[in-house]
């Protein structure tokens, strides 16, 4: 008995050896993929915003790309790290930067578009296609990269048994994210400036509960990192404005019939005529020093 005891610890030890190793798994979608898939495609050339208030903004999330790495937990035989965004899950973090984009008093009608409505390497044609079925003329393309490792070290062999590895943290789990919000004018081709997030979760698990840690540290990674784009986007609107306000000559700002504006709009309409002021001040010296 002491013999075959021996033969079936040693058996799960090399077999413990065999699977501790640094495993990387992830997923990820790109803005710069869905936009310019080709190299050969013709050159984009973006032109002057023309922005009318109040603005109609669509918000999405890009398709995914492949996802990175894989492999599978040795004590449960399921598949380790997240397989992504699920739809409902983008809807959430898409209602979430839309409540945010509502308390900007330029902003109009603000639609959530599926992503089922965005073709991979669909570019600025899908772009058209989801203005003129959503009736939206700048859009917010979101896109993340979450990457999970997997450190499987000496230290959970040290007490795997025969029952099972339920006794101590076995697992380093690290999780990275990256959201990033890109906010384009749809007719003229023109980014007008984007916001990112970012999340690092450090987690623990044995080894029977590291798929189910992992999908845990994939969710809050992308709640963190969600919550850090929206805090950002507040600074990038705010250098947006700063820079229509600098060079008019570059975002061109009209207002829509009907639309009073309020505070929002009326920022808005001051740079517009800051910047007109500014344009004839400039005119009128040079013609008095002639």
């Amino acid at each position: 008995m002491k013999k075959l005891y021996a033969l079936i610890v040693g058996c799960l030890v090399i077999t413990g050896l065999a699977g501790c190793a640094s495993q990387q798994t992830g997923s990820k979608s790109s803005v710069v993929e869905y936009l310019y898939p080709k190299d050969d495609a013709p050159v984009i050339q973006p032109s002057i915003p023309v922005l009318k208030l109040p603005i109609r903004l669509g918000i999405a999330f890009v398709p995914e790309q492949t996802s990175l790495g894989g492999g599978t937990n040795f004590w449960t035989g399921r598949s380790l790290g997240a397989d992504g965004l699920t739809e409902t899950k983008k809807m959430e973090i898409l209602e979430k930067i839309a409540g945010h984009f509502k308390t900007q008093q330029f902003i109009g009608e603000i639609q959530t578009i599926p992503s089922v409505y965005l073709t991979p390497r669909g570019s600025f044609a899908n772009l058209d296609q989801i203005k003129t079925m959503y009736g939206v003329d700048v859009i917010a393309l979101v896109s993340y990269d979450q990457v999970q490792f997997t450190d499987e070290g000496m230290l959970s062999l040290s007490y795997w048994t025969i029952v099972g590895a339920y006794l101590i943290s076995g697992q380093k789990n690290d999780t990275n994210t990256l959201i990033d919000t890109v906010v384009y004018d749809i007719d003229s081709r023109k980014m007008l400036f984007r916001a990112p997030g970012t999340s690092v979760v450090k987690g623990r698990s044995t080894p029977v509960n590291l798929t189910e840690e992992l999908r845990d540290d994939s969710i809050k990674g992308f709640e963190l990192s969600t919550n850090d784009m929206i805090k950002n986007l507040d600074l990038q609107l705010a250098a947006f404005r700063e820079k229509a306000k600098q060079r008019p000559e570059e975002i061109k700002v009209v207002r829509s019939a009907g639309f009073s504006g309020g505070g929002g709009a009326t920022g808005w309409l001051l740079i517009v005529m800051l910047g007109s002021m500014l344009a004839l001040s400039r005119f009128y010296k040079s013609v008095f020093r002639k």
